[in-house]
């Protein structure tokens, strides 16, 4: 394998865990310190959130398309960058607006694009192995931006934010710049076995028409509707709470590099043993976690019972940040739509995730936090039903060709 190459995309997946998000959470803050109010806040978040979700499976078929993946690669983050850097010099509401809506179209880029260069570089037999590696760098990438970001913006103020992300997207540029391109193969990157076959444009009506893809993006929908919102709301339960044991944002940061500590070992601890176990039983067993997280925010009110419900979280991602992606691949190989079928997949739990908080804020407000994490905790079991039902219908398919 590439090791030169290979040594490079950790990096870049490091450095890019900062850059994909832009601002991130401290998008809030900046223009909360500029006067805007709450309201106005949350719809400039949302534009930015459906830019993303309508360029994902765009961004999944340009990737199956083009042999310049370096240089989009390249192009998302400056553009990303460049976006955000818009916002510490113009203060007009259309400026703002237009900036996240180009960091939700360019961070929808960078997902595919990682994914596709890591199977040019390693192929079919490698990926798996090589996506823990990704994953890990990643949540360590995350967890380094986060410390430093705390750090200097509680020394500096939030403008130090702008430099961090800055000076991560240029250690990502230069990463990225030592992957060496006549080491990917664009045709396996695709999921093709001979470039003969590897000249058919991807067609989206390929992706949605198969059946195990199908099956996984509804139960990768169920899975985030059911947990995207599971920890904004133990936020509020803790910051409605007047006699709280612990301040809300050392909650939040608290939850954050919990969940992070638990990913990194979970990613490399899939990636070690997929080929023993299989994709398939990784996925149900981090489907199985979501079920227990809710139970356990539901039954407990302490403050401190989120330490076993973030160490499930982290279990859960850490699981299926490989899982998912190696089984896109396995399924999909062949085809020549695998980023396509990537980026289906991303969409569908981008719809998830995105209704999420609005489901569980509702039901909080009507009813309480117990329900809440019940109702989750519900859908999160019809997640784990939908796919044990569903590969079993694909293994009677399988037996029976």
């Amino acid at each position: 394998m590439p090791l030169r190459s290979l040594q490079a995309l950790c990096l870049v997946n490091f450095f890019m865990a900062d850059v994909r998000d832009g601002l991130g959470p401290f998008l809030g803050i900046f223009l909360t310190e500029r006067y805007w109010n709450a309201g106005d806040i949350g719809w400039v978040m949302t534009a930015g959130g459906l830019a993303g979700l309508v360029a994902t499976l765009p961004a999944g078929l340009a990737t199956d398309t083009t042999r310049h993946k370096r240089s989009l690669l390249l192009a998302g983050s400056m553009l990303i960058t460049c976006a955000t850097l818009l916002l510490w010099y113009f203060d007009q509401a259309w400026i703002t607006v237009l900036s996240q809506i180009v960091t939700g179209l360019s961070a929808a880029l960078i997902a595919p694009v990682l994914t596709g260069i890591t199977l040019g570089l390693t192929g079919p037999d490698g990926f798996g192995q090589q996506m823990g590696k990704n994953e890990a760098f990643n949540h360590g990438g995350n967890m380094t931006a986060a410390i430093i970001a705390g750090a200097a913006v509680w020394y500096w103020g939030t403008g130090a934010v702008f430099v961090l992300m800055t000076t991560m997207a240029l250690c990502a540029a230069l990463a990225v710049l030592f992957i060496r391109s006549e080491e990917i193969d664009d045709v396996a990157a695709r999921g093709m076995t001979s470039a003969s076959s590897g000249d058919t444009l991807p067609r989206l009506s390929h992706v949605v028409r198969h059946p195990a893809l199908i099956i996984t993006a509804l139960t990768l929908l169920l899975f985030h509707l059911g947990n995207a919102a599971l920890l904004p709301m133990l936020s509020l339960r803790v910051a409605s709470a007047h006699s709280a044991e612990i301040s809300p944002g050392l909650y939040a940061a608290a939850t954050v590099v919990i969940s992070q500590c638990v990913m990194i070992p979970m990613a490399l601890y899939a990636a070690r043993h997929a080929s023993r176990f299989g994709y398939t039983k990784l996925i149900t067993l981090a489907l199985l976690v979501l079920p227990v997280r809710a139970l356990i925010a539901s039954l407990f009110d302490s403050t401190f019972s989120m330490v076993p419900v973030q160490i499930l979280d982290g279990m859960a991602a850490g699981l299926l940040g490989v899982a998912i992606p190696g089984y896109i691949v396995k399924i999909l190989q062949g085809s020549g739509h695998t980023n396509a079928g990537q980026g289906f997949i991303m969409l569908m739990q981008g719809i998830g995730a995105a209704m999420s908080p609005a489901l569980a804020g509702n039901i909080a407000a009507a009813y309480s936090y117990h329900v809440t994490f019940a109702v989750l905790g519900v859908i999160a079991c019809a997640a784990l039903m939908t796919w044990w039902m569903g590969s079993r219908l694909s293994n009677k398919s399988a037996a029976h060709t």
